[in-house]
């Protein structure tokens, strides 16, 4: 049976997932493949993709720069010439990396942008039009709460997923009447490689990957603009940013250390992601030097 934006179902439907070596991709992955869709998961570290499609039925993995439109442009034509047209995408690859920002290198603000912003754009442009042509699809952009949320130490952050958040809803209502639907899921803190070396809890709601990867497979069937993970979080943030002075605001954040991203990272915890990052700033500062001397 294939996708029916009428049905909950995805059994049969052909779904891609960007960033699904690790963390939510990889959850979204085996949660889409068990309910019969086969899946597509791309991402920059293609062998740490396969391996975790291994063994997996209708689950298969290739190499994916978010970043790059001709990227997309190879994945999307393996994945028409080997599994059909595209129903759902799912944008989830993202990279947070935290700190002060006049102290954040200019590759690392790059990288931010292009991956969280510029990767959104070029799914979307990528699979999209096919969508409109077949008057059928859905897209689910996974951005964040630091999308509604400002936090110190995550400045480029914040605005990556400020961007992503309008972006999803300025392309909903473009497409709206299409058969096109787009939906924004918004997590808090998730325990993954992402937020590795820094203190959770303690005010912030923390959730697994488990928990976003239901809150992406519930928007096929609700369609809801944006679901955040815990589902209460994005109207209680608004009806407070609404309500309470922000004089009050300043003094619950205090209490709860709201600048612990800049105070109280664990370097040794979290350097692992942070050499990724490193080697990831490096390749895609060497992509962008290619294709400007080209």
């Amino acid at each position: 049976m294939r996708f029916s934006q009428r049905q909950a179902s995805v059994d049969g439907a052909v779904v891609i997932i960007t960033g699904g070596a690790r963390g939510i991709g990889a959850k979204t992955a085996e949660l889409f493949s068990a309910r019969g869709a086969t899946v597509w998961i791309g991402d920059v570290d293609a062998d740490v993709a396969a391996t975790t499609a291994a063994g997996i039925p209708r689950y298969r993995a290739a190499h994916l720069d978010v970043t790059q439109r001709s990227s997309w442009e190879g994945f999307v034509s393996d994945v028409l010439r080997e599994s059909g047209p595209v129903d759902i995408l799912v944008n989830n690859a993202g990279v947070m990396p935290l700190g002060a920002f006049d102290a954040e290198p200019e590759a690392t603000t790059d990288l931010i942008l292009d991956v969280n912003v510029r990767g959104v754009l070029n799914g979307m442009r990528a699979v999209v039009p096919s969508m409109v042509a077949r008057g059928r699809g859905h897209v689910v952009n996974v951005a964040s709460m630091a999308g509604m949320i400002p936090i110190p130490g995550m400045v480029t952050y914040n605005a990556s997923k400020f961007a992503a958040l309008g972006a999803s809803l300025a392309a909903r209502r473009e497409y709206a009447g299409t058969g096109i639907t787009v939906s924004a899921v918004l997590p808090s803190a998730v325990r993954t490689e992402l937020t590795s070396g820094v203190q959770l809890g303690n005010g912030l709601p923390t959730v697994d990957p488990d928990d976003v990867a239901r809150a992406i497979l519930k928007t096929v069937r609700t369609h809801a603009a944006r679901t955040s993970v815990p589902g209460w979080v994005a109207p209680g943030w608004a009806l407070v940013d609404a309500l309470v002075p922000e004089a009050l605001q300043s003094a619950v954040r205090a209490r709860i250390d709201d600048r612990r991203a800049l105070t109280t990272l664990d370097a040794r915890g979290r350097s692992s992601y942070l050499q990724r990052l490193e080697r990831q700033s490096k390749a895609h500062g060497a992509q962008y030097d290619s294709e400007v001397t080209r």
